[in-house]
């Protein structure tokens, strides 16, 4: 009898075990398919599937849709179906569910447009055979490797990363027509991570059309084969269409970006990857001429028509909070309506009912920031209009965190303490504005500051280092 079941004869041992092998042993892992084997069955979970696309070929016209695999060995691979197939398995098939899937034709991948990274990718027509199966919950709802957003900053353009982070902005839907004519709907939003990083990312379609409050109350999300590529001199992010977007993820990472925001993540300074802001105007904050501030200072009072833009590296010395002995507005109501024909937020100031005079209406409206900074560098200082997105990283906190403290049991002291603490605290990098206007019939040169980036330590101190070596060659060769 066999040792294990003294019922069972030594015999009978191998037939037994044969018998009572699991139904996994009928499938082939997806990590094995190939083109070389021609008959398999695969048991895979739905992880995503794409939006129905029709096009035009040969003189005809067709319709195409794909899903992506996911079985219990953590396989993944990316099936296509054309046609009739899309009759046959289109409302079938349906995200979250396992099947089982056999019948199809394998081919090479396009790995530019498959987020699987399997060589080989399936495609099925009406002969496919696809049947529903019972749930195994050893297969995972979808397959994440996770990048931290400090890496992707580091990383070759363009590139595809899962990532995951904290909604810090939910953006809000822009509909807009495409050069070749396509309707679409997108939403940027801007995570951050526990490497203090934030980036924007943009999203599509359905997913974009998601309730603003899907998006609010900075939750955790996890996003799977997000494209990223250089934009206005910054890193940006977009979720293809084959991607995934989950909300409240269990997975490690997703619990520890969400313990670290708890734990003080949602009052850290950020170094954001992304310029805000868009057109020929961002072009010129990505090739603003680096100047200190004396001489900011000096060609800014030199300009007589249009507009220059500049950077320098300083540090935030101070803020207007009061004038004339009276408290100074922080900030204002903005209206976040689009702008009609280019889906910008209108960002003019609204009364107190929230009516904005531009858009001739009452709308969405949000607090952004107006501040009054003198920045200070090692040769002069510059009092500086500072707007919304670079006030936000200049004081270190968002326009909303500073909203609530100001609005708290503390009141408007606590608001300028909390700003206080932020003077000469992080060397930023600056973009700055030079622009010659008219205003009250007086001609000047008005100079604001339109973008901040903490700079690192390190960053900064191998600048001043090689500043310094310049010097002491100089010196040595004047010697």
């Amino acid at each position: 009898a066999s040792p294990t079941n003294p019922c069972v004869p030594v015999c009978c041992r191998r037939f037994v075990v044969v018998m009572m092998a699991p139904d996994a042993g009928l499938f082939l892992p997806i990590t094995e398919i190939s083109s070389y084997i021609q008959k398999w069955t695969i048991k895979a979970r739905v992880t995503s599937k794409s939006p129905l696309r029709t096009f035009a070929r040969g003189g005809g016209n067709g319709k195409v849709f794909s899903v992506d695999l996911l079985d219990v060995h953590g396989g993944e691979i990316r099936a296509n179906f054309f046609n009739e197939a899309v009759d046959k398995f289109g409302e079938m098939l349906q995200v979250g569910k396992c099947y089982c899937f056999s019948r199809g034709t394998v081919r090479v991948a396009n790995q530019q447009f498959n987020p699987c990274g399997h060589r080989y990718e399936i495609t099925f027509d009406k002969g496919g055979q696809i049947e529903a199966a019972v749930d195994d919950a050893e297969i995972e709802a979808v397959k994440l490797s996770i990048t931290d957003l400090k890496t992707v900053q580091s990383k070759t353009l363009p590139c595809k990363v899962d990532l995951c982070g904290i909604i810090t902005e939910g953006g809000s839907t822009v509909a807009f027509t495409s050069k070749d004519g396509k309707e679409l709907v997108k939403r940027d939003i801007t995570i951050a991570d526990d490497t203090c990083t934030s980036m924007s990312v943009t999203i599509w379609g359905e997913r974009a059309k998601q309730e603003d409050k899907t998006f609010e109350g900075n939750p955790v999300v996890c996003m799977k084969a997000v494209i990223v590529k250089e934009w206005n001199g910054g890193r940006a992010g977009s979720l293809s269409e084959g991607g995934v977007l989950v909300f409240a993820s269990t997975m490690p990472e997703a619990k520890r970006v969400q313990q670290w925001w708890v734990d003080g993540g949602n009052t850290q300074t950020f170094t954001a990857l992304t310029v805000m802001g868009g057109g020929a105007g961002s072009r010129r904050i990505a090739n603003a001429k680096a100047l200190d501030l004396a001489e900011l200072r000096s060609v800014s009072e030199q300009i007589i028509q249009n507009s220059e833009t500049y950077s320098a590296v300083c540090r935030l010395a101070l803020v207007q909070v009061q004038k004339r002995g009276e408290a100074q507005p922080l900030m204002y109501t903005a209206c976040q309506e689009p702008k009609e024909g280019r889906g910008l937020p209108c960002n003019r100031r609204v009364d107190s009912s929230g009516f904005c005079p531009s858009c001739n209406r009452v709308g969405k409206s949000a607090p952004r920031f107006q501040l009054r900074c003198r920045f200070a560098d090692a040769q002069d200082n510059l009092w500086l209009t500072t707007f919304h997105e670079a006030a936000e990283q200049v004081v270190g906190m968002k326009v909303e965190q500073a909203k609530s403290i100001e609005e708290g049991e503390g009141g408007r002291e606590a608001l300028e303490g909390a700003i206080v603490a932020k003077f000469f605290n992080q060397p930023l990098q600056l973009t700055v504005r030079a622009k010659y206007e008219t205003y009250n019939g007086e001609a000047r040169t008005n100079v604001s500051c339109i973008d901040a980036r903490p700079v690192p330590h390190s960053q900064h101190g191998r600048v001043m280092l090689k500043e310094v070596l310049e010097r002491v060659g100089s010196l040595e060769l004047q010697l």
